[in-house]
This record gives structure tokens, sequence and C-alpha cells, in this order.
């Protein structure tokens, strides 16, 4: 199992190499929107 858990890291590491290599380092996801306040109040 040792060994399957090594050849994993490798593939993470690698495909985080690609993915930086074609999209660039420090790739921020996209951020939540700010809910605004609203005064709705009907009587």
């Amino acid at each position: 199992m040792d060994y399957i858990e090594k050849v994993l890291d490798k593939l993470a590491e690698w495909v985080r190499d690609v993915i930086d290599a074609l999209l660039g380092p420090d790739v921020t996801p996209e951020s939540e929107p700010i809910p605004v306040p609203v005064n709705d109040r009907r009587r």
C-alpha cells in the first residue's frame, strides 16, 4: 500500500505542475458574493 500512496502523491504533484503551467500559479477560486442588506418592510 505504501507504493500506491507514493505513486498517487507523485501523480498529484505532476497534475499540480501541469495545472500551474497551463493556468499560471496561484489560481484563486471564485469569491463568494457579498450579501447586501435590503430594507424590505412592506405593510
